[in-house]
């Protein structure tokens, strides 16, 4: 079977692509990267150098024009600052909703732009790498187990059963998903995970601050960030 990965350049969806080239071979594999107005490119050379790394078939998709009216931080268009607290901070001062680097519907979309692409490919299944640490507290509900068995209901009914989502690590913490990529061998030090383009990662986003910890509960340090103090 062929298989579609949705593809950022991050360390969850490496570890997913290295998780599907496992399971169906790289020359059944096509990764999928999506611009979507990002305030910089860092993720789309991530992408380019893991996919170069792999030797598998990509493209990018350009969905800019659709977030243009969001205020969600990580756009261009976006007069807001990217919070600089962890996730469980941010989510004190939503009042429930998902946090300001949310944008809007983007697995969803990004999801039902797949499966045309996954379709027309021939491919049977779509892997991304939503996992449980993102959808925690309603952050990110575009990335919780419910949405992804509604999504995955959708696809396969609206494709007349030819295509599934694969979400492996829904269920799983950003330690897991490391631990998972360590085994396969990813090139984390190729990934981009910060929501800041600096030449290197911030530290301090809640994206940044999720993956070091996610190392730090493997007994590793992020190759991106080095050791503490360095």
């Amino acid at each position: 079977m062929k298989a579609l990965v949705l593809f950022s350049g991050g360390l969850d969806s490496s570890t997913c692509l290295a998780l599907a080239i496992k399971e169906h071979g790289r020359e059944n594999v096509f990764a999928l990267s999506i611009y979507y107005g990002q305030k910089h490119d860092k993720e789309i050379a991530a992408a380019r150098a893991v996919v170069s790394h792999y030797g598998v078939e990509w493209r990018i998709l350009d969905l800019q024009t659709i977030f243009e009216d969001s205020d969600c931080t990580l756009l261009k268009g976006s007069s807001g600052e990217i919070p600089k607290e962890s996730y469980a901070e941010q989510l004190t001062q939503t009042d429930g909703k998902p946090v300001s680097t949310y944008v809007p519907f983007r697995n969803g979309l990004f999801l039902a732009s797949a499966a045309s692409i996954a379709l027309s490919k021939g491919c049977g299944v779509i892997y991304y790498g939503a996992h449980s640490d993102d959808a925690a507290g309603n952050a990110y509900p575009d990335c919780s187990d419910k949405f992804n068995n509604a999504m995955n209901e959708a696809i396969f009914t609206g494709s007349g059963e030819q295509l599934c989502i694969k979400a492996p690590f829904v269920g799983l913490t950003k330690a897991d998903v490391v631990k998972l990529g360590t085994e396969l061998g990813v090139p984390f030090e190729l990934t981009w995970s910060c929501y800041e383009g600096g030449e290197k990662p911030c530290g301090v986003c809640g994206t940044c601050r999720d993956r070091a910890a996610a190392f730090e509960k493997n007994g590793l340090s992020d190759p991106l960030l080095g050791k503490k103090g360095e």
